[in-house]
């Protein structure tokens, strides 16, 4: 039987497995803008249960199970992490009042997450982290006709989600294409594995115990090791080199290492049979790669300043790292209706501001509020009834999961995708009519706006069989690629987005500006686009200073 001690324990490991593992699950995102990611959100929602869960010493499983949804609701972040979110909340449910849980407890509390996991998706699609749940639900439910031991029963249930994601390519045509299984799934197995390890041998998963899995090679490994001492910068030099060893030389590399420690540090030396690869920080590259030739032949080498590195890394961070948690204080609804909108850029937090939203939530792609942020945001906002635009897909959801945390007033969430959208349906509101009436003309006005976003490729990839590598510029219309620019001309390939975008009946044109383009670039893109519209096409220019996306355009 599991207790409470047990499933604590249980959810710690899945915790740290996921959180081990979450670059790797990062990756299998086959579409390559950058986002919120998958294994991310996913890590940060079951995350935000480890600090409650070790604050508690209570044995009954279904108290535990309790503390951990409960958290985990409020800190869900993204499509990925309200799900997981939601599937423990099954488990909240399905262990109330009992204090050990037996195989068959488990199966039942899952299956309820299940059920509402596909319930709490407008479209469920096969082939995604529901799939993996469910049918590893079903393999635990058939396990229990052999008995009742959770053990057992859960190592089916491990079983039947690493069966399920296997099949994930064959139920999703696009996952095949890209040769990849679904990202959720992944992350999901990797804390039904985690939480294996406590329920069957009783060890903790720990996040120091291994690197990611993804990392197995020699190559990957030799990378990451190095890597770890790269945390103070005392030389200015990182240098790293492959040596293919000449057989006629009887020196040991073990003297190599012993030079090179003299001269640097961070040394690594890791050989074989037939090469020698080398890592050391130095003010000497000269000096380490002579000493390498007297081993044999250089294969490769790479040379970079780390001081510049860092200093360049500073900048980028300072500029694209997520602030921390806005601090809502919660007012009385004093108002009658109010408006909770999810942005970032100071520009855009400033436009809907000025629209009418009594709170800006920081976030959009790359990161996605937690439920409990956008639940404080409602509270501190003086209404009776509080309207919320996500702005983008991968909050919506979060969004919604803030309603029933949210008592003391109304909470309703447009689901507006992105942020022409929610303008849009800002400037829609009447308030001399009903917020009944209101929600569905916001929405109307939200859907007759098409969104062109301008942005950068995070990663190599192939989609709908064009070749993308990093850094390219893409322009996507309502979220569909139709430009790869592989010279990545940012105005270029914002000049020819927008006048794809415009139509026939088009009237107005709004040219969002991100922190990426200077004032001088956005007035230049803006005269070129008003060029080679019609002339009764009103086109604006705002700064909006959003991370992630060079241009956000609107065309109504």
């Amino acid at each position: 039987m599991i207790n409470g001690t047990d499933l604590k324990n249980a959810i710690l490991s899945g915790a740290n497995n996921v959180l081990m593992h979450r670059s790797s699950i990062d990756e299998l995102n086959i579409f390559p803008v950058p986002d919120g990611d998958t294994g991310t959100n996913m890590s940060m929602t079951i995350s935000s249960a480890v600090h409650e869960l070790e604050k508690s010493d209570t044995e009954s499983a279904g108290e535990m199970a309790h503390l951990a949804a409960s958290a985990m609701l409020r800190g869900a972040r993204g499509n990925s992490g309200v799900i997981l979110s939601i599937l423990f909340r099954g488990f909240s449910k399905g262990l109330e009042g009992k204090d050990e849980a037996s195989g068959a407890d488990l199966v039942e509390a899952l299956a309820i997450g299940v059920e509402a996991a596909y319930k709490a998706v407008m479209k469920p699609t096969e082939g995604t982290i529901l799939t993996v749940s469910r049918m590893g639900c079903e393999a635990g439910r058939g396990a229990l006709e052999n008995g009742d031991d959770p053990c057992a029963v859960w190592q089916a249930i491990c079983d039947g989600a690493e069966e399920a994601l296997k099949q994930t390519p064959e139920l999703l045509p696009v996952l095949k294409r890209a040769g990849v299984v679904d990202a959720g799934g992944k992350g999901l197995c990797f804390i039904f594995e985690g939480m294996l390890s406590v329920f069957r041998d009783g060890v903790i998963i720990q996040p120091e115990a291994s690197g990611d899995s993804s990392s197995t090679s020699s190559d990957e490994f030799f990378r990451n090791a190095a890597a770890e001492f790269d945390q103070e910068i005392h030389f200015t030099y990182c240098t790293e080199f492959i040596v293919g060893r000449n057989p006629e030389c009887t020196k040991e590399p073990a003297e190599l290492r012993a030079f090179l420690e003299t001269m640097g540090d961070c040394v690594l030396v890791v050989d074989d049979d037939e090469i020698i690869k080398v890592h050391v920080h130095t003010e000497d590259p000269g000096n380490a790669l002579e000493a390498g030739l007297a081993f044999g032949q250089l294969l490769t080498v790479k040379i970079e300043n780390m001081k510049e590195q860092h200093r360049k890394a500073a900048e980028e961070n300072e500029k694209a790292a997520p602030k921390s948690e806005e601090e809502f204080e919660p007012v009385e609804p004093t108002e009658e209706v109010g408006f909770v909108s999810v942005t970032a850029g100071d520009g855009l937090k400033t436009l809907f501001t000025d629209l009418g939203c009594g709170q800006v939530v920081s976030g959009g792609q790359t990161m996605n509020p937690s439920t409990d942020m956008i639940a404080s945001a409602v509270r501190a906002t003086p209404a009776k009834t509080v309207l919320v635009l996500p702005n983008n897909k991968n909050i919506i959801l979060a969004a919604e999961q803030a309603i029933p945390l949210v008592t003391d007033r109304k909470l309703i969430v447009l689901p507006t995708r992105t942020v022409p959208q929610g303008l849009s349906a800002l400037l829609a509101y009447n308030p001399e009519i009903t917020v009944e009436e209101n929600t569905v003309n916001m929405m109307e006005a939200a859907s007759s706006v098409s969104t062109g976003t301008i942005t950068y490729a995070a990663r190599d990839s192939e989609f709908g069989g064009r070749k993308i590598h990093k850094d390219d510029t893409m322009g996507l219309v309502n979220g569909k690629l139709e430009i790869i620019d592989h010279a990545r001309d940012v105005s270029k390939t914002c000049v020819k987005l927008v006048r794809d975008m415009v139509v026939r009946g088009t009237s107005f044109v709004t040219l969002i500006y991100g922190e990426g383009v200077t004032e001088q670039e956005a007035n230049d893109v803006c005269s070129q686009i008003k060029a080679k519209v019609a002339s009764n096409v009103e086109v604006t220019l705002v700064n909006g200073g959003q991370p992630v996306y060079y241009y956000i355009v609107s065309v109504e």
